[in-house]
């Protein structure tokens, strides 16, 4: 019998693994040097956990979590965002204070599996709480923009809105209502059932596009204090280099969202329909949590989507130098080598066993290291050789560290 990955879940092996490395660990960097402690949680939760935060309306809770009673006849679910989870985590070590997070896991949708939609899929996020000035909200967009160019990707773009607070929101839920109304016939079946649960989700609605192109926009009905937090964020992201677009129809598709909402878009991601990740402020969800009133904004980032809008573009080698044995006789010697490299933080390699010099070399060159390293061509020297151009210098074994180093 042989048994298959399940459908909508990959296998990520090398070489594809080694970009996933490389942008996991450039989030992992970046997060930290934006002050973002790591945060941890469970890959399952209470179900209601997730019916409550992100909304008994939504397609999430409605059609895409995978759920069971376990075996006390308690609802779990794998968790379908993190958020919630994060915000709970929060609120159980006491939800006092300011408190930056950062995250990194897998994540459980039942989709029709696509590209850039898997049913087991790693994002990325923080989350900033316990902070309701915009400049929380500007530093968490800064942050996944600088996320997306140093990986690579060259042509990104913040689309931005604002949802309004909940005075904002009242007063617009009625007219978008009244509108929407009017072509309810033509709505599609969705979003006439979210007529009354959830107006503002169709606006995002990929069905109903040319219905809602002339709906009102909720950032034109926004409270005196939304309009100022939007013109500030709005503000501190042109300040900081960070570019934006307006995009009225931006709302985002879980029912925790106020004022600030966000998605980042590139061209090189081409996906239609798709973000490559986004975000926004959700100041009620604590309280909805059976919390404190708890402001918060943050992102999720699809780790699967960055990989995709990346396309072919060249990586990095993977080792810096493979160690290679001229004969038997110098191979104790090749491993004391590789342990020195090793011990300074170089990435380095070699094989374990004793053999010939052509087959280390197939080893090299399926390793993608950046130098070989030969030990035995000189006594107290090794031979490095460029495994690009081809290029080589013999380094006397004490100075090979600074060498590569260099």
């Amino acid at each position: 019998m042989t048994f298959r990955v399940p459908k909508g879940t990959d296998d990520i092996m090398p070489p594809a693994s080694r970009r996933w490395r490389r942008v996991l660990r450039l989030f992992d960097e970046l997060a930290e040097r934006y002050g973002y402690e790591l945060v941890m949680t469970p890959v399952f939760e209470a179900t209601e956990l997730f019916s409550r935060g992100v909304g008994e309306s939504t397609d999430v809770v409605q059609k895409q979590m995978y759920t069971w009673d376990d075996k006390a006849g308690r609802s779990m679910t794998l968790r379908p965002e993190a958020t919630a989870p994060v915000v709970r985590a929060y609120l159980n070590g006491g939800g006092r204070g300011v408190a930056k997070y950062a995250y990194s896991g897998p994540m459980f949708r039942y989709e029709q599996p696509q590209a850039g939609r898997r049913r087991q899929f790693w994002q990325v996020g923080v989350e900033y709480l316990g902070e309701d000035s915009p400049i929380a909200d500007v530093e968490v967009i800064e942050l996944g923009y600088r996320f997306y160019t140093e990986a690579g990707i060259p042509d990104v773009s913040v689309q931005l809105n604002s949802i309004g607070d909940a005075e904002s929101r009242a007063a617009y839920r009625t007219i978008l209502v009244d509108y929407l109304e009017t072509r309810r016939d033509r709505l599609s079946e969705d979003s006439q059932r979210r007529l009354a649960t959830n107006p503002l989700r169709v606006l995002d609605s990929n069905l109903d596009t040319a219905e809602v192109a002339d709906a009102p926009s909720p950032v034109d009905h926004l409270s005196p204090a939304s309009a100022a937090h939007f013109s500030s964020v709005k503000a501190g992201l042109t300040d900081r280099g960070v570019p934006f677009v307006e995009a009225p129809r931006v709302v985002r598709g879980l029912d925790y969202y106020t004022r600030t909402v966000f998605e980042y878009t590139a061209a090189s991601y081409g996906v239609a329909q798709d973000s490559l990740g986004g975000g926004g402020r959700y100041d009620g969800l604590a309280g909805q949590l059976g919390g404190a009133e708890v402001p918060g904004v943050g992102f999720s980032l699809g780790i699967d989507r960055v990989v995709l809008a990346l396309g072919d573009a060249e990586e990095p080698p993977s080792l810096d130098a493979f160690v290679v044995a001229v004969t038997e006789q110098d191979h104790a010697e090749a491993q004391a080598v590789l342990a020195r490299l090793r011990a300074s933080t170089i990435r380095a390699d070699s094989l374990a066993r004793v053999a010939s010099v052509k087959a280390q070399l197939k080893a090299a060159n399926r390793s993608g290291a950046e130098w070989v390293v030969r030990v035995g061509d000189r006594p107290g020297k090794v031979t490095a050789r460029s495994m690009k151009d081809g290029t080589q210098e013999v380094v006397e074994i004490a100075e090979v560290v600074a060498w590569l180093t260099q």
